[in-house]
């Protein structure tokens, strides 16, 4: 009984029903049009004339729920005023594939012919209720204002069951006057938990919308990860070397200034390009317009190449092919393997040269970082914390499993681990579709 009460005290209880009203009169004007067939054809019963009113007015009220404005329009509407949880419809696709490499997705089925009819199908309801509430709790309403102490000379006669009652004035009529404001709440009551009921199971999302809902999702959470694995590549490998060339600068800046400008000049390079790659993520992050994403292939290898000699750490180079004939998102990742590679070996090697190879043929592509195991145990490479130039580098954990989920994606082969009791390396094998 309490919660009956509160209900009746709720404004949101007379906002749904509001909007149901507000439904039967914006469903006026159509009734206009349903009138002409009658109005053309005066000889028919008139039985038959309301039942084709009421078809004519039916169909018309469907048709206008077939549009898609009129569904977000609803749906937006019992959000806020019957405080149902819906999402914003969707465009249900055949496919759901994004435009830029093999991110895994799904694909949502067509909307079905009964998904279509839902919304008029609640719009009906919608229109229904509304009409019948409005001439319900209207009557009660009025009946509960003018009954009391016979304002307007008004009594209520009722005849039930062969049994008359009739009500003039007095404390009845204040009595019965109550009772009728009370049951006017009720019909409201009514009213918005049926529109409450319905809205979820008919303005809600279909079985296609719902897959489509996730596929939408899934590809957000894909995109999201993809710029995780960038932001960790790019950003890691720039702290890494950064904070290298800090070192080498700070060492040699008395005893070799041109060598310690040499290092400046390095590390302000790098954040420049760490900044860029930076401002794309989080401008996607924060679902903005943003301009190209950074895009570094192999043909950067020498910049890669002489931001690593920048820090004093020795790397041998191997190049092997034409790396030209390498395009696209297969170039694009292999240079980002190759500089989380180097990352590992910088902050987790012992010190000692790393071995960079790469070998490019029409039967794959192979990259290589071999580098001196470090002393300890440790999660970056499973080559412990090591050091470089003396100084350490704490382990996100996350390198080498994004490696092998990007390479997994290309259906390449990922092989990292120990190579002898001195030594880690990483050993990656891409097929390679040879450019023209």
């Amino acid at each position: 009984m309490i919660k009956g009460i509160r209900l009746l005290l709720r404004r949101s209880t007379y906002a749904g029903a509001l909007f149901a009203y507000g439904a039967a009169l914006a469903s006026l004007p159509l009734l206009s049009f349903a009138l002409l067939p009658v109005l053309a054809w005066r000889s028919a019963p008139e039985g038959v004339q309301v039942v084709v009113v009421l078809l004519v007015w039916g169909a018309l009220i469907g048709l206008v729920g077939l549009a898609r404005t009129t569904r977000r329009v609803l749906t937006a509407s019992a959000r806020r005023l019957l405080r149902v949880s819906l999402p914003e419809p969707v465009a249900v696709r055949t496919s759901t594939n994004p435009p830029g490499g093999p991110v895994p997705s799904m694909s949502a089925p067509a909307a079905s012919r009964a998904d279509r009819w839902r919304t008029p199908l609640w719009l009906l309801l919608h229109v229904a209720v509304g009409w019948t509430g409005a001439l319900t709790s209207g009557l009660l309403l009025f009946v509960g204002l003018t009954l009391p102490g016979g304002w307007l000379d008004a009594e209520l006669g009722l005849s039930l069951f062969g049994r008359s009652v009739r009500v003039e004035g007095g404390w009845q009529s204040w009595a019965v006057g109550l009772g009728c404001l009370v049951l006017a709440a009720a019909v409201c009551v009514l009213v918005t938990n049926a529109l409450r009921w319905s809205a979820p199971r008919l303005l809600g999302p279909s079985a296609a919308e719902q897959l489509a809902l996730a596929a939408e999702r899934e590809l957000r959470l894909a995109e999201r990860n993809r710029l995780a694995h960038e932001l960790h590549d790019s950003i890691g490998h720039t702290l890494t070397t950064t904070t290298i060339q800090a070192a080498v600068a700070g060492e040699v800046l008395s005893a070799d200034p041109v060598a310690a400008r040499a290092a400046l000049r390095s590390i302000e390079e790098s954040a420049r390009a760490a900044l860029e790659d930076l401002d794309y993520v989080l401008g996607v992050l924060r679902e903005r317009e943003t301009e190209t994403a950074p895009t570094r292939t192999l043909a950067d290898l020498p910049e890669l190449r002489d931001r690593v000699r920048h820090t004093g750490t020795a790397v041998e180079w191997q190049l092997t092919g034409d790396l030209t004939r390498v395009q696209g998102t297969l170039s694009r990742a292999a240079y980002r393997i190759l500089q989380e590679g180097l990352t590992n070996a910088m902050r987790h090697g012992a010190g000692g040269p790393i071995e960079v190879r790469v070998t490019a043929a029409p039967e794959g592509l192979e990259l290589g970082v071999v580098n001196t195991m470090g002393t300890g145990t440790g999660e970056g490479t499973g080559a412990g914390s090591g050091h470089g130039r003396g100084r350490a580098f704490p382990s996100s954990g996350h390198g080498l499993p994004g490696l092998a989920e990007r390479v997994r994606l290309l259906h390449g082969e990922f092989d990292a681990g120990p190579d002898g009791p001195r030594h880690w390396r990483l050993a990656v094998r891409l097929p390679v579709r040879w450019s023209p």
